[in-house]
């Protein structure tokens, strides 16, 4: 009983002080109240070896989730939360896997180089009636990292930045990947309206692609040694980037080659439709925007815009000549539309190649096209589009990358037959693989008929090529004779008049 009444009276004791402290601290100047605060922490740190630092999910975009923070918390949920007693599942905003991370109000240990360093997931508790300023965030969270003072200069110089390394890792490696496409006028709606995105789900890989083997070596290697070569590009003085041109006819695997590159190299793409971009500065915005590991395709860009301004002089002509026609006012319900994208050959060359392409790193730019020769040899030149890749009709190597994707056969009698054929017709891979796939649910995939389909098609579309190659030398015999005739009647009528 003496017992219980001894600690009655501690915390009565106790309670008294605190009561007296809060009474006294109304009447203390606030630069005293500090000062002792002070004089506090260093008597604490006196008598306490260990360091603290804080890592807050909120920086000064109070909006914003810091980087850092991020980071650290894809470390802890990596290395780290084996270790852990709470756990936190979840399935990431960007992210294809569920990820399991240290739960709130937790403790775990991490060893780095011989030095402990214990974190800390702490949780703020916010208070009633405060309306939060952070963005869906009415608790946000701290990581305190704590470790003993005489490895300050290891875990600063050399942790954290391992922590920041090895956290962007897991994130990309966790995320989900994405596919882009900018919106009508992008560029000056302010950031995040500018792309919008959706899932990248394309399944095409090099080994699927219907392609020359030792040509689809050789861009795998080309794409890992530029994935590697951070250093390299720095040591020469260039931006972290290469160009791409896939040229050749339609269905011939140009989109699917690109797929296959983000799937190999764990990339987002960026699909640059150039006719809803309104000029060079949105255009320039929109690389901004972008994010390292990341594939810039502009496809068909021989179609997309004129880079050469004959287009643009041939309208300003046709208009001149119906107002020269129609001298009728306009009525102020008839603005002049201003048609078209107004992208520039300089604004696209600066975007491929100019001071602003070095911002940020680690960025692909692909153009595709049916027809090289078109394109302003500006525009392809080395080191804007560093390497040419041409996509060509199927021939037999190809060939047999499908009847493996979609048959499941290696070998077969009629191979030899099939291979002779497509050496003597051009037939794209896209109609290949059509004969090769059979949709009916009557009856299972059968190779044999696939193959006598393929046949039958390579036979006929041989047939169809002469038969083309026929009439179009009869054609060109008759305008030669035609030409000929009319250069005739010309001299006559020289003659004549003379």
């Amino acid at each position: 009983m003496a017992v219980v009444d001894r600690w009655a009276g501690l915390g009565s004791a106790l309670a008294s002080f605190l009561f007296l402290w809060s009474m006294v601290q109304r009447h203390v100047p606030v630069t005293i109240s500090h000062r002792v605060a002070t004089w506090a922490n260093k008597l604490v740190s006196y008598f306490n070896p260990y360091v603290e630092i804080t890592i807050s999910e909120y920086g000064a975009e109070r909006f914003r989730r810091s980087d850092f923070f991020l980071a650290a918390e894809a470390y802890l949920s990596d290395a780290c939360a084996p270790r852990a007693r709470k756990l936190k599942a979840e399935l990431g905003r960007d992210s294809s896997n569920l990820q399991v991370s240290v739960g709130d109000n937790d403790e775990v240990t991490d060893a780095f180089q011989g030095a402990t360093v214990w974190w800390y997931v702490v949780k703020k508790v916010p208070r009633s009636n405060v309306i939060s300023l952070y963005a869906n965030q009415d608790d946000p969270r701290t990581y305190r990292v704590v470790f003993h003072r005489r490895h300050r200069d290891l875990v600063v110089g050399k942790y954290l930045p391992h922590v920041l390394k090895e956290g962007r890792a897991v994130t990309v490696r966790n995320r989900q990947r994405r596919l882009f496409t900018n919106n009508p006028s992008g560029g000056g709606r302010g950031r995040g309206d500018v792309w919008s995105h959706v899932p990248f789900e394309h399944p095409s890989t090099f080994d699927t692609l219907a392609m020359d083997p030792d040509d689809k070596e050789a861009v795998v290697d080309d794409l890992e040694a530029f994935r590697e070569a951070k250093d390299y590009y720095t040591k020469v003085g260039k931006a972290w980037k290469r160009g791409y041109l896939l040229y050749g006819p339609p269905g011939t695997g140009k989109s699917t080659m690109i797929a296959a590159m983000a799937n190999l190299l764990d990339y987002d793409v960026y699909d640059l439709e150039l006719t809803a971009v309104n000029n060079n500065t949105d255009l320039r915005k929109l690389f901004i925007e972008t994010t390292g590991k990341s594939i810039i395709v502009v496809e068909d860009i021989d179609c997309s815009v004129d880079l050469t301004g004959k287009r643009k002089d041939k309208k300003q002509a046709d208009k001149k000549s119906e107002r020269e026609a129609d001298d009728k006012p306009k009525l102020p319900m008839e603005p002049e539309k201003d048609e078209g994208s107004k992208i520039t050959l300089s604004g696209m060359l600066n975007f491929i190649d100019g001071l602003w392409s070095a911002c940020g790193g680690e960025r692909i730019i692909i153009f595709t096209t049916n027809h090289k020769d078109k394109l302003e040899p500006a525009l392809i030149r080395r080191g804007r589009m560093d390497r040419h890749i041409e996509m060509s009709y199927c021939r037999f190597p190809a060939f047999k990358v499908l009847a493996k994707n979609y048959l499941d056969v290696e070998e077969h009698e009629l191979f030899d037959q099939i291979g002779q054929l497509l050496e003597e017709t051009d037939m794209s891979p896209a109609d290949v693989a059509e004969n090769l796939m059979s949709m009916s649910k009557k009856k299972k995939r059968d190779a044999n008929a696939c193959l006598e389909s393929l046949v039958k098609a390579l036979k006929q579309a041989k047939e169809e090529a002469a038969k083309a190659k026929v009439e179009a030398e009869a054609k060109k015999k008759v305008e030669a004779a035609a030409e000929a005739a009319k250069s005739k009647e010309e001299d006559e009528a020289k003659e004549g008049s003379g």
